[in-house]
């Protein structure tokens, strides 16, 4: 007999993240296209790990993720505000219950329940959500200089700002290899974020 399957993740959810899945994956190849025709670091990307083959290319790929992101965030937001998902479900979160958290993660004895985040998970949510803020920030400087110097300057600066949006960046991507870790080692929660039920 098989166990009753209940709701994990709302639609608008699971939606959202597939999207935000492919904008991610295009805005870092792109990303990565960009910083190799100016390096910040004595280090390049890989051409098969940039996507545009030459800095125009990687500029148009590049803008066009962008308000494919941005509008997917938009519709996240105004859905995990007006449902109360991100209060409910990314709140509270402290010290305390993070360390409880990441102590029995260690030891491979935190339950996992579909849907439902733990504290570590929270924090990381959280933590990703500013770095998209910070990149979002900077990559509209980086972006349209002249027209926002004036928040240019309030960052420290033209160059400052890329090295702000290179670690928003580097931040959003560990945040992916992190997730994708999770799941190659707890796979029972890649079905629900595809059919929205478990089991």
């Amino acid at each position: 007999m098989s166990l009753p399957s209940r709701r994990a993740h709302p639609l608008v959810v699971r939606l959202t993240h597939w999207v935000n899945a492919v904008a991610i994956t295009l805005m870092v190849g792109s990303g990565w296209g960009i910083y190799n025709a100016s390096p910040l670091l004595p280090v390049r990307f890989p051409p098969w790990a940039t996507l545009g083959g030459w800095l125009g290319g990687s500029i148009a790929w590049h803008l066009a993720a962008m308000w494919l992101l941005a509008g997917n965030a938009l519709v996240y937001l105004g859905y995990g505000l007006a449902s109360r998902h991100l209060a409910r479900d990314l709140l509270p979160v402290t010290p305390r219950s993070v360390l409880a958290d990441l102590r029995a993660a260690l030891r491979f004895q935190l339950p996992h329940q579909p849907g439902h985040y733990n504290a570590v998970q929270k924090l990381l949510y959280l933590m990703v959500l500013g770095f998209g803020a910070l990149a979002v920030v900077s990559g509209l400087v980086l972006w349209k200089p002249v027209q926002l110097h004036g928040l240019a300057w309030l960052l420290g600066g033209y160059p400052v700002v890329r090295w702000l949006h290179f670690v928003a960046m580097s931040g959003i991507v560990g945040f992916v290899a992190i997730h994708l870790a999770l799941v190659a080692l707890v796979p029972k929660t890649l079905p629900p974020m595809i059919t929205g039920r478990a089991r």
